[in-house]
């Protein structure tokens, strides 16, 4: 990944490549008149989201997604870097509505429509006051889930 050499950030290593060990090597592949977006949806199994942050990373590089090697390409890939610049505003940090319904899990925090994903805390559309209930109702979620993935994995 020389080409992005000297580029800072916190890296998410490999949280948007699929598991599929060919997906390094679909990405020498030629993509002909798809453009690279469809491309990388293809070939990588990247969600539009993931393609947006890979061109944000390429960007602050100085550099356009398209420019890339296959090989740089698959390694921004698997460690793309989001620069922090620092925490937000009191006002941003207030919880909002939405989020997984609780129809939607189990009694364990699993999602019925996804075996072995579980979800906890502000993943669940919920409703509190920010501050000690907000936090309280994230920590025991989470630990809820945490024992729903325990059950999970002991089960197999």
């Amino acid at each position: 990944m020389d080409e992005l050499a000297g580029l800072q950030g916190v890296y998410f290593d490999g949280i948007f490549f699929s598991e599929d060990p060919a997906a390094g090597s679909r990405l020498s592949a030629p993509r002909g008149k798809q453009s690279l977006s469809n491309f990388l949806r293809k070939a990588a199994h990247l969600s539009p989201v993931a393609i947006g942050l890979l061109q944000e990373a390429a960007i602050a590089s100085g550099m356009s997604l398209a420019s890339l090697s296959p090989a740089a390409l698959a390694g921004l890939i698997n460690a793309v870097p989001i620069k922090v610049n620092g925490p937000a505003s009191l006002a941003r940090a207030i919880s909002t509505a939405g989020g997984i319904l609780f129809d939607e899990i189990g009694a364990d925090f699993m999602i019925h429509r996804l075996p072995g994903i579980f979800a906890a805390g502000e993943m669940l559309d919920w409703e509190a006051p920010t501050g000690g209930y907000l936090l309280q109702a994230s920590f025991a979620t989470g630990a809820a889930a945490g024992r729903g993935v325990l059950k999970w994995l002991n089960k197999g």
